[in-house]
């Protein structure tokens, strides 16, 4: 019995079971959000220019200038991701205000007269102040990280064009204001609005004073100036995602 005894102790004791560890959530962007968003815009107004053949006042060509400058843009946006494996399609709409300066610099270089002073008239674009976008979104996602493709529609008060760009996103370890998620992401959108060919001009369109010269008035026949308008626009957004459905 001592034998059988000392035998029994030396058998190994049985493992205690390992503890259960419940894995972490995987995190989806399948859900809605909306947010706000703040940036900075870039304009190309790729006026044309204009021969005035002198009748009724000075000849010579009308220099539009390109009008590149930039502006604080800012607004909100709303949208629907969903996820399918590494891939997330999604749709979003934005509005958005714009500092355009509406003013359009102009030249006027008079035939046979290099020097001079030319005071132009008041020249504008009829490019609006907020514009707004409706866009598909196909992209792909890193845990927590999401890059993506973006294009669709672009539109004014007074135009339509298209937006194309991309931009990236990453979900922060914080759901505020009763959300699912809070992700931050930079964005680039190239915008064009073509054909904006609203500008008709005909009669006085500045004064002109050459070297030496007395000061006269410069007319032009009635013309349509090709004003296209391009933006690049680069910002910083802020979303709230609600839900995983």
């Amino acid at each position: 019995m001592a034998a059988a005894t000392a035998s029994a102790a030396d058998l190994a004791r049985p493992a205690p079971p390992a503890p259960i560890i419940a894995a972490p959530p995987i995190f989806t962007w399948t859900g809605f959000y909306a947010g706000v968003n703040a940036g900075w815009g870039w304009r190309n107004d790729n006026s044309q220019s204009v021969v005035i053949d002198g009748a009724g006042g000075v000849p010579g060509t009308l220099f539009f200038d390109n009008n590149n400058d930039g502006g604080f843009t800012g607004g909100g946006q709303i949208g629907y991701n969903y996820q399918m494996g590494s891939f997330v399609i999604g749709l979003e709409t934005d509005i958005q205000w714009a500092d355009t300066n509406q003013n359009m610099r102009v030249t006027f270089v008079p035939l046979g007269a290099p020097g001079g002073t030319f005071i132009p008239g008041e020249f504008r674009n009829d490019l609006s102040d907020w514009f707004g976008t409706v866009r598909g979104r196909v992209g792909v996602a890193f845990d927590r990280v999401l890059i993506y493709a973006t294009g669709g529609l672009a539109y004014t008060d007074n135009n339509t064009g298209w937006v194309v760009g991309g931009g990236a996103e990453w979900a922060l370890p914080v759901n505020w204001f009763g959300s699912s998620a809070v992700t931050f992401g930079v964005e680039g959108l190239w915008l064009g609005f073509d054909n904006n060919n609203n500008n008709d001009f005909n009669g006085f369109v500045g004064t002109f004073t050459p070297v030496g010269g007395p000061t006269v008035n410069v007319f032009a026949p009635e013309f349509r100036n090709n004003n296209d308008n391009d933006f690049f626009v680069a910002r910083a957004k802020l979303n709230f995602k609600f839900g995983t459905y």
